[in-house]
């Protein structure tokens, strides 16, 4: 049995009355109920008590895929809207899109809303657009999933959109990612490490083995089962460890048929972002730019007790470098082992 316990902070009078009127200071309250204890998203530690604006400003930045509607029938002839089945797959976008600002952007980039972006935040978004031409849209995935046995408008697994997720990758040429999917638990250094290799090549042998040999950003993704039907409890702190990791991309998952993404945790309470929310499609304007408000969720992220998890998750990292790798074993060999 899991018990929500919570450690409140307790506030002198004058102070609570002297930011009752702010806003963000009440959103935070709803959503840390000003909690001593850390807060940690994706990887970054954040104090509920001093840092409301920084954790509100890093909630936001992440790029939030949701059901839309209207967008270019599936396949010329499918659905139009992705209302009702669609959730893990932009689950999936998310997780992916935040690896995508790893890579272009940085960990600690930030959205300004309201004012032209940045060139490479674009190429990100129009990689995600719900059109049939897009890198990662709806229109892909959904039809990629076809090979992985999933007919259009069937509800995806953790598992199922890493796989898709992974054939997709091999196409954008602008990120360059390797996107590894670990299976069985089990995550082999050697199928992820680029290997030396020996002997004279030349030509297009030659060019090939130095692609091999190349580093590529990697998305790490992990499928895993953490229990039979509940999350067993053995498994909590070890997942809290993976948002608390730099690398960490967070995890996607949820409750049977409702899938969220998980971006980190206060207490025993998780901290997601839920796709459940319908839009319309959005369009780019003649300049490449577009309305990216609706990308991005600006009020207080949801909670949900860590034991109404869905055991069935996938968890996902980024290594930009090898280095990066290196030291994500590191920190992974020292998580102790339920």
């Amino acid at each position: 049995m899991c018990l929500h316990l919570h450690k409140v902070c307790t506030f002198p009078l004058k102070d609570i009355l002297a930011l009752q009127d702010d806003p963000i200071y009440l959103r935070l309250c709803y959503l840390f109920n000003l909690t001593s204890e850390p807060v940690w998203i994706l990887g970054k530690q954040f104090s509920a008590l001093t840092e409301k604006d920084e954790i509100l400003a890093d909630v936001t930045s992440r790029l939030w895929f949701t059901y839309r509607k209207n967008f270019q029938p599936i396949g010329g002839t499918g659905p139009t809207s992705d209302t009702g089945w669609g959730c893990m797959l932009r689950c999936g976008q998310m997780i992916l899109g935040q690896a995508l600002i790893c890579r272009h952007l940085g960990r600690d980039w930030r959205w300004s809303p309201g004012q032209r972006q940045r060139a490479e935040y674009i190429n990100i978004l129009n990689a995600f657009i719900d059109k049939k031409d897009s890198y990662y849209s709806i229109h892909q995935i959904a039809q990629m999933g076809v090979g992985e046995g999933k007919s259009i408008g069937q509800w995806y697994g953790p598992n199922t959109v890493a796989q898709v997720l992974k054939k997709l990758a091999v196409f954008d040429s602008w990120s360059r990612l390797a996107v590894h999917v670990a299976m069985d638990n089990t995550v082999v250094i050697e199928e992820i490490k680029p290997q030396e290799m020996n002997g004279d090549l030349e030509g297009a042998c030659a060019l090939a083995e130095e692609e091999m040999a190349l580093w590529k950003p990697l998305v790490l993704l992990i499928p895993l089962r953490l229990g039979l039907s509940d999350i067993n409890e053995a498994y909590i702190e070890p997942l809290k460890q993976c948002f608390m990791m730099p690398q960490s991309l967070g995890v996607i998952g949820g409750k049977p048929n409702s899938a969220h993404y998980f971006i980190g945790f206060v207490g025993d309470e998780l901290i997601y972002l839920d796709p459940h929310t319908t839009q319309p499609a959005v369009d780019p304007n003649e300049d490449g730019q577009f309305p990216d408000e609706s990308y991005h969720c600006q009020h207080p992220p949801c909670r949900m007790h860590i034991c109404e998890l869905d055991p069935s998750i996938a968890a996902g990292f980024f290594c930009q470098t090898e280095d990066d790798f290196d030291d994500w074993c590191a920190q992974i060999r020292k998580v102790p082992k339920p």
